[in-house]
């Protein structure tokens, strides 16, 4: 057992006074190419990687769920019949709003036996890393199982999307779940939001010599507050504009129309989840066909587009791709949902060094507050452990 897994025993002991019976986990993600399109319907190849959130969970008598975590100071309880978004606060929302998505989707919650949670966590929070989408998918996971549910791990994303959408308030898409829980080793999840029809592409990039590199700018983020909700506003008066169902429905021949009815702003926003569709089906291909050394250009436009169409980045972010690109990058880009959080750089295994002192004097220089740096492999979904 490794130490974390040893601490999330130790927690659970501690909080609830008994040993837990199960520990289930489940990774945080990369997103490789593919940002802001989900919730469009669209296209993502999002990958699990090698951090992960742990849960420890145990039965109780009562009826009532509880949760504690390494990171709060008191267990939150809840009966099981009371649970309802508006009765859920904080972090603990998360795993509550799970156990209440999955009575949403069928469960019948007054027929399951109580439990208790402890979670703990490798997974940066705030650094556009799912650091939610794991908690939701590794206590979806264990509940699932535990109460018996018989849930598939498609219907258990839509399950942790329910939760962040009402629950938390954040009006995310399903790829962060989706790829928690379908992620498999050196693979990245082609996921089509609309349909949900998912595929694993090989990723190959240690066959290449290449590694993703993390960096993790510490300006921190929330899809809770209004960046994101404004953008997913745009999209939505943009496709009501256009009288498609979603930006899914257009393509890049459809832009110059699209310029002539929206307004500059609106615009550059359909343009940005138009054109990123597009760079996630080349993406795939050119891995499927000429290997990971090929999409390096991909990702580098998928920055400017998020940089300057659908503006979600900040100067940190930026700072980190071009210093990533200037010294040795095959390509870079910002991940996750933006205002903050990583980026992500596509980086020879024998120049990561160079990149990284390269990015800490750069940071230094514009006087911003040191990154986090780290690599991040593509690993295995939830699982019981």
């Amino acid at each position: 057992m490794s130490d974390i897994r040893q601490d999330v025993v130790a927690g659970f002991e501690e909080a609830y006074g008994s040993a837990p019976s199960g520990i289930w986990s489940a990774p945080g993600r990369v997103n490789l190419i593919g940002e802001h399109t989900d919730y469009n319907l669209g296209f993502v190849l999002p990958f699990a990687i090698n951090r992960r959130t742990i849960v420890a969970l145990g039965p109780r008598d009562d009826g009532r769920i509880g949760v504690a975590s390494a990171y709060a100071d008191e267990v939150a309880e809840i009966a099981i019949a009371d649970l309802a978004p508006d009765r859920l606060r904080g972090w603990a929302a998360y795993p509550l709003g799970v156990a209440w998505a999955l009575g949403q989707h069928g469960a019948d919650l007054a027929a399951v036996p109580g439990v208790n949670l402890f979670i703990e966590s490798t997974v940066p929070v705030g650094a556009g890393l799912s650091s939610s989408a794991a908690i939701e998918s590794a206590v979806a996971l264990a509940l699932n199982d535990v109460w018996q549910l018989g849930f598939d791990r498609p219907t258990l994303a839509k399950v942790g999307q329910l939760a962040e959408n009402k629950a938390v308030g954040a009006p995310t898409g399903i790829m962060d779940q989706s790829a928690s829980l379908l992620g498999r080793e050196d693979h990245a999840v082609f996921l089509d939001c609309r349909s949900l029809e998912s595929h694993l592409v090989q990723l190959g990039f240690a066959e290449a010599g290449l590694e993703v590199l993390v960096i993790d700018t510490g300006v921190k983020h929330s899809h809770a507050t209004g960046g994101y909700a404004s953008r997913r506003a745009s999209c939505e008066a943009g496709a009501k504009a256009l009288e498609v169902a979603s930006l899914r429905d257009l393509t890049v021949d459809d832009l110059p129309r699209a310029r002539a009815l929206l307004d500059d702003e609106t615009f550059r926003r359909v343009r940005h989840v138009v054109t990123e569709n597009q760079r996630v089906l080349d993406t795939v291909d050119r891995l499927r066909t000429d290997g990971p050394l090929a999409i390096g250009e991909l990702l580098d436009a998928s920055h400017v587009s998020m940089r300057d169409d659908f503006e979600i980045s900040v100067p940190e972010l930026d700072l980190a791709v071009e210093t990533a690109q200037a010294n040795g990058a095959i390509g870079a880009r910002m991940t996750g949902g933006g205002f903050g959080g990583a980026a992500i750089a596509l980086v020879p295994s024998d120049g990561i060094s160079r990149i990284q002192v390269a990015i800490d004097g750069a940071f230094a220089e514009h006087g911003f507050a040191q990154p986090t740096m780290f690599t991040v492999t593509a690993s295995n979904g939830a699982a019981r452990d």
